[in-house]
């Protein structure tokens, strides 16, 4: 096996547990936090976009927005298709969503702070070059 897949895997499992931890106590878990941020950045979004932006699968995806839905975070709105369902965040998460950016941020200053600007672009460009 590459070595970089293998760090990369690792890395990628302890930042999720890491996250987790701090996503407490909002009462959130990472993979719900990727959901409400995609939202946020992108504003209402169909099912198919969600899974289709976060490469997810689909049933993982319908999964997360029923919890969501059930803990007040997100709505699903009828599109111009009956079939189609619109996610959309509520007025709680828009107003919950500074706090726990916060928390998210000092989450990745903590994991990051210790690569210098200039290292953490070189991390990006690294990531970018890779197939995928």
């Amino acid at each position: 096996m590459n070595p970089i897949f293998h760090a990369l895997f690792q890395k990628s499992r302890y930042l999720t547990n890491c996250l987790n931890e701090v996503l407490k106590q909002h009462q959130l878990y990472s993979s719900q936090w990727t959901i409400l941020y995609c939202l946020h950045k992108n504003g209402p979004m169909t099912l198919t976009q969600i899974w289709k932006y976060l490469n997810v699968e689909a049933p993982s995806i319908t999964r997360a927005i029923t919890r969501l839905e059930a803990l007040g975070w997100v709505q699903r709105l009828d599109g111009v298709d009956k079939r189609e369902k619109i996610v959309t965040l509520t007025a709680q998460a828009v107003e919950r969503l500074p706090a726990i950016t916060a928390t998210i941020l000092a989450f990745e200053e903590e994991m990051v702070g210790s690569l210098t600007a200039e290292e953490q672009q070189q991390f990006i460009k690294l990531l970018e070059k890779m197939k995928g």
